[in-house]
């Protein structure tokens, strides 16, 4: 590559400038330039390298984009430095004939420099128009006023988005109502046939955009096609604002200019690029850097555009749960003091009382036991009478492994910056345990927020549906969990259980046992922990079971059902503490276990303000229909 400047310390000179336009300008600081040129060009990264250590020395601001198809820039600074950099990649021979546009300001309307390489200069994703071999023919600002002035018939084609020509644009000009101009082919193709036939002139604010849609739709059929030279900023220079309504969307601080070229005052919304006028700044919807007139929504509007984004990403999840498709699983285990000394399978039976022997020894035999970093592929399998050492890593690692099916249709209730909250579902554990790693509450959501970390505030077994709420921030979690420790948090389930309790309101303070059962429930226990449930009967049904309230007063482990039970008053289909009372043969509708966290309200942790949370009644409660009939 020639280089782009060939003496950087040597001192700046400069090209002849019209005297009256630099005149025009007295007492304007900083010099813009905006230029482009299509041409081809290679070593990309190396250009930019020593573009931007020109512009860094120079001190200018402002975007250079190059590309194998050319270069794009709009830069400003102090006049001298800027005119030298002019002379300095006019030296490159693709260069020379770089035309650009100059203007004058009191200050300097760009932060930072920026030079990126890119795929287009300009971009539009048709690889067919190539602008650096030809484009449509220019048709020269005097020629175009004068074809206004004598009310020649063409069609005037704007190419620029919709939020430029909010501020202006020629008269009778035809909006193609595009957001970017990736979308101008499509818009171009819904054109009136007959404007195929007679002149189209199109322009945009500097001409770039026109050396890209000319010759694609000369492509689509359109015969008498010109581009405005220079776009619509040559033309304010030479023929001033005739026929052109407003002022002119410029891509920097300025953000318009009027016909005289000089900044308009309009202001940017920096949220949505959106133009503003007057009346939007003294608008009460305008806040510099959150919103304008044109995108300020309500927290409500806010809150229900989040809410229909998440659930679409909840619900693409469900339909292929991670934890259904089969995987390696890794699951570390690790080797507490107590149980130095041991061999592995009394280890193993001794952590995990609910599995049988048997079933620890068939996995040890296909390998599945793995002793080293449980992350790590070069784990080592292990026998049965391994001796373990405190603090040692054992990996129960298992090839093509599926999860047993659960319910992913998570609901999300609520979010702001600091909580959410859901209706889970039923059957879907909140954590991973047992059988289950990915298809968990947990682990689902993990996936919509990340890389955010959710942190539980409480859990719900697998088979109870309801409200869960998860932080997602460090700082109110440790606040979240202090709530439900010290069971301030009001909590109302619904609960279909067998039996007619035979008074309407009553309770239970049956102390619950800290250890599980050999079944992994609970039992009550006179030495365990304090428990206090109360209750209300909503509905007697004809079928001999009651639809019941149920206020926890506390939160231990499976402290509803085991109170219910307790009682003499199971929940229906409760397959720990009811399998005496599950009938036979039931359909599948009411296999689940009908036991519902219905609302939840607690202290937002940051705006101190009660919330409450309630999540919608299950499937079961609404099939009760008819056999809501009774009240004895």
């Amino acid at each position: 590559m020639t280089p782009i400047f060939k003496n950087e310390t040597s001192k700046p000179t400069h090209e002849k400038i019209d005297l009256s336009a630099k005149e025009a300008t007295d007492g304007l600081s900083f010099l813009n330039l905006a230029a482009y040129k299509f041409v081809a060009l290679g070593d990309l990264h190396g250009r930019r390298k020593q573009l931007r250590r020109l512009a860094t020395d120079l001190k200018l601001c402002g975007t250079i984009l190059i590309s194998p198809e050319g270069i794009n820039l709009f830069i400003a600074g102090e006049e001298e430095n800027a005119e030298h950099f002019l002379q300095q990649i006019r030296s490159e021979t693709c260069f020379a004939d770089l035309n650009v546009k100059k203007s004058w300001t009191d200050y300097q309307p760009f932060r930072r420099m920026l030079v990126k390489v890119k795929r287009e200069i300009i971009a539009f994703g048709i690889e067919s128009v190539r602008p650096e071999i030809r484009t449509s023919p220019k048709l020269s600002p005097e020629q175009l006023k004068a074809w206004l002035d004598e009310g020649k018939e063409l069609t005037l084609l704007d190419t620029r988005n919709d939020y430029e020509l909010e501020l202006g644009t020629f008269d009778g000009a035809v909006d193609l109502h595009i957001h970017h101009f990736r979308d101008f082919p499509k818009a171009a193709e819904a054109l009136p046939s007959e404007t195929k036939e007679k002149p189209l002139v199109m322009f945009c604010t500097g001409g770039i955009r026109c050396e890209k849609a000319g010759p694609f739709l000369e492509q689509a059929g359109f015969k008498n096609v010109y581009q405005l030279d220079g776009g619509i900023l040559n033309y304010f220079e030479r023929c001033g604002g005739a026929h052109y309504d407003g002022d002119c969307f410029v891509f920097d601080h300025r953000v318009a200019v009027k016909p005289d070229l000089q900044p308009s005052g309009a202001k940017l919304c920096f949220v949505c690029q959106a133009a503003l006028t007057a009346n939007d700044i003294a608008s009460d919807k305008y806040q510099v850097s959150v919103s304008c007139p044109n995108c300020f929504t309500t927290k409500e509007e806010q809150q229900k555009e989040i809410l229909f984004r998440r659930r679409k990403s909840i619900a693409r999840l469900a339909e292929n749960l991670p934890g259904s498709t089969p995987y390696e699983n890794r699951r570390p285990m690790f080797v507490a003091r107590q149980y130095a000394g041991y061999k592995l399978i009394d280890w193993l039976t001794a952590m995990h009382q609910g599995l049988d022997r048997e079933v620890w020894m068939r996995a040890i035999s296909a390998n599945e036991l793995m002793t080293g970093a449980h992350y790590s592929t070069a784990s080592v399998p292990v026998d049965a009478d391994t001796i373990l050492s405190e603090g040692q890593t054992i990996a129960h690692v298992q090839t093509d492994y599926v999860e047993p099916t659960v319910n992913g249709n998570i609901d999300l209730l609520y979010e702001d910056r600091w909580l959410i909250a859901v209706n889970k579902p039923a059957p879907l554990p909140c954590h991973a345990s047992g059988q289950y790693c990915r298809n968990t509450l947990e682990y689902l959501l993990s996936q919509v927020y990340r890389p955010e970390k959710l942190l539980l505030a409480h859990r719900l077994d697998a088979a109870t549906s309801g409200v869960v709420v998860l932080s997602r921030r460090y700082a109110v979690a440790g606040k979240l969990q202090q709530q439900f420790a010290d069971d301030t948090v009001r909590k109302t389930y619904l609960a279909r259980v067998y039996g007619h309790p035979t008074e309407d309101y009553f309770q239970c303070d049956a102390k619950i046992g800290r250890e599980p059962t050999v079944a992994g429930g609970r039992a009550i226990d006179e030495q365990g922990d304090e428990a206090l449930t109360e209750f209300r009967v909503r509905e007697r049904l004809a079928d001999n079971t009651s639809m019941v309230e149920v206020f926890p007063r506390t939160g231990r482990t499976h402290q509803i059902r085991l109170h219910l039970a307790h009682l003499g008053f199971p929940i229906v289909n409760d397959r720990l503490y009811a399998q005496n009372e599950i009938p036979r043969n039931r359909d599948d509708n009411a296999k689940a276990m009908q036991l519902h966290a219905w609302k939840l309200s607690l202290v937002h942790p940051v705006s101190q303000e009660c919330v409450e949370f309630e999540a919608p009644l299950p499937q079961w409660e609404a099939m009760l229909g008819s056999d809501k009939d009774t009240n004895d």
